[in-house]
């Protein structure tokens, strides 16, 4: 976390795009020191941040039997943050749409493993999402920041939303060029055709002890230019106690 920190300082961005799970089990201690490390990146760059799976307390309304604002209090409470907020910088407008519904109906699915795991994004979101696009500034990039994965992952071979085909469509209609989303403890840049046009995803690798097939942890960084959109992947490295760029891939604008 100290050298994210060091990273954020040193290159600048425009913005950080903080993709879920910020606590392990939506503890109070958890998100105290989330809200420290959020802080500390605000000093370097603005940021947007949504919830994960982990940062929703589903067991106060699991299947809609309780008020669905308890699933979020704490990061309410802590964060002080929306749960799906918008953010613009210069040449770029982002929209955050939260996928951490909890235990619904609709989330569930045959697998008992899924249970509070898997994501869902409803019609009127993807229609909110659309609004607040169509506001931006002529010109910007449209991004959308999810937690679920909606590509399938490499080592996982799990979606992390719900109907990943029919979301993915419902997403690119949105007018987003860019996906970034975390959950699947993996790092992963996609691009996912569509018959006019195609969507880069980005699946940012976690910042822990915990992502898949003993790869390090990792983060994407992208770039935006008049021409093209750059997706360049930073591992940590044990040996300097840093992150280093394992992969960059270009995509036309």
């Amino acid at each position: 976390m100290d050298a994210i920190e060091r990273l954020v300082a040193e290159r600048k961005f425009s913005a950080v795009i903080v993709s879920g799970d910020l606590t392990q089990r939506a503890r109070a201690g958890e998100y105290q020191c989330a809200a420290v490390f959020l802080r500390d990146i605000e000093r370097h760059a603005p940021a947007i941040a949504v919830p994960g799976n982990h940062d929703v307390r589903w067991w106060l309304a699991p299947m809609k039997v309780g008020r669905e604002e308890n699933l979020f209090g704490a990061w309410s409470r802590y964060l002080g943050r929306p749960i799906e907020p918008t953010l613009t910088v210069p040449g770029v407008t982002m929209v955050g749409l939260n996928t951490s519904q909890g235990i619904t109906p609709r989330t569930l699915t045959w697998n008992m493993r899924d249970l509070s795991v898997i994501g869902d994004l409803r019609d009127e979101q993807i229609a909110d999402a659309t609004k607040r696009f169509a506001a931006a500034a002529a010109g910007d990039l449209k991004l959308l920041v999810l937690h679920h994965n909606p590509v399938r992952g490499e080592l996982s071979h799990r979606h992390g939303l719900k109907r990943p085909a029919r979301m993915m469509q419902a997403l690119a209609a949105t007018g987003a060029r860019v996906v970034c989303c975390g959950h699947d403890h993996e790092v992963a840049i996609h691009f996912v055709e569509h018959a006019s046009s195609g969507t880069i995803v980005s699946t940012a690798g976690t910042l822990s002890d915990r992502s898949r097939g003993g790869r390090p942890s990792a983060c994407n960084v992208i770039e935006v230019s008049e021409r093209e959109i750059a997706v360049e992947t930073l591992g940590w490295s044990h040996a300097s106690l840093g992150f280093g760029t394992t992969q960059r891939l270009c995509f036309p604008r």
